[in-house]
Formats: C-alpha cells, sequence, structure tokens
C-alpha cells in the first residue's frame, strides 16, 4: 500500500536509504533531515512494514525533484519502484508543478516511465547543492533526467514488470533503482 509517510515510518525510512547509501549508490540522510522533510515522502508498507520509499522535494515555483526512491531487495521486482515514483508524480500535478526531474544511476527505469535525459545545464545550480555530500562527488556519472507534466502520464500496465524486473536486475550490480539526491 502506497501512503503518505509518518513520523513514525522515519526510522525506517532512514535504515532503507542508509542501506543503498552503504553501497555508495544513494546519498545518506541524517535523521533530522528526514524528519524535516516526512511531508515530502511516501512510503510502501507490506505486512505492517515499510518496504520502500521516495520523496518529493519541491524546487521551485515550477520544478521538482523525486528522490530517494528505495525498495527493500527483498521486495523488488513487485512494481513497489514504479507505483511511488508515480504516487510522486501524481503528487507534483495536484501541486500545480509543470516538471519532474531525477539524478539516477537507473536510466532504463525512469525512461519506462516517461523521463527524458536532459542536460545537467538545464537544471538550477541550486540542485546540485547536495552533490558536495555524495560520496562519488565530483565524478558522479548520475544522469539528469525530467517529466514534463503538460503531457499525459503514461499508464502503468502490467507490460511495465519485466522492465522494472530487468532494472532490479542492474540494480543488484548497482544497488537501488535510483540514487537520486
Amino acid at each position: 500500500m502506497i501512503r503518505k509517510a509518518t513520523i513514525q515510518d522515519v526510522k525506517a525510512i532512514h535504515a532503507l536509504i542508509g542501506y543503498y547509501a552503504k553501497k555508495g549508490v544513494m546519498l545518506a540522510r541524517p535523521l533530522s533531515e528526514l524528519y524535516e522533510n516526512v511531508r515530502d515522502f511516501f512510503a510502501c508498507e507490506e505486512g505492517g512494514k515499510l518496504v520502500g520509499c521516495a520523496a518529493l522535494h519541491i524546487t521551485w515555483e515550477d520544478l521538482a525533484e523525486v528522490k530517494s526512491v528505495a525498495v527493500s531487495p527483498y521486495y523488488k521486482k513487485r512494481g513497489i519502484g514504479t507505483k511511488l515514483v508515480q504516487a510522486c508524480v501524481e503528487d507534483a500535478r495536484s501541486l500545480g508543478i509543470k516538471r519532474v526531474f531525477v539524478l539516477t544511476y537507473e536510466k532504463d527505469f525512469f525512461e519506462h516511465r516517461g523521463f527524458q535525459v536532459v542536460p545537467k545545464e538545464a537544471l538550477p545550480h541550486k540542485i546540485w547543492m547536495e552533490c558536495v555530500r555524495c560520496p562519488h562527488f565530483p565524478n558522479c556519472g548520475e544522469i539528469p533526467m525530467a517529466l514534463d507534466l503538460g503531457a499525459p502520464a503514461a499508464p502503468v500496465t502490467e507490460a511495465d514488470a519485466p522492465a522494472e524486473q530487468a532494472a532490479a536486475a542492474n540494480n543488484n550490480a548497482a544497488g537501488n533503482g535510483n540514487h537520486s539526491n
């Protein structure tokens, strides 16, 4: 079940993000930052356990970032990442955001969800402020991608499952489905 995260989810979100941060594929986030930004997060709960998270962070009046997309390794290949990203995109639409972006190593995963690669220069310099905390800085290799919300959303179907499985297979080598800052 995808829902808005609550204060009670923060420690589990911290642990999930920390799992991928230790692998070097996601930026670690301190507990204080997660508590301050808990309203940005969506959570996926299965059997009373938090198994996935993603956040929509507004950066300007018409721009927001999908970040911290993480799914427990035991729950991958079930469409959870897709549903979390979809929740972030729908939230952005409801707020009147015109464009969402992501910084990722998982290009194929996000392309299958309508995102397109954009030049780094197309995004405001402000978004790169977190990069100095990344263990890969300054040679990160993250791919900036964006989704124009003026275009109709691509429907998520059962046919997306093989694409998510392929992305998940790649994630086992690289870690997480996002590596968003």
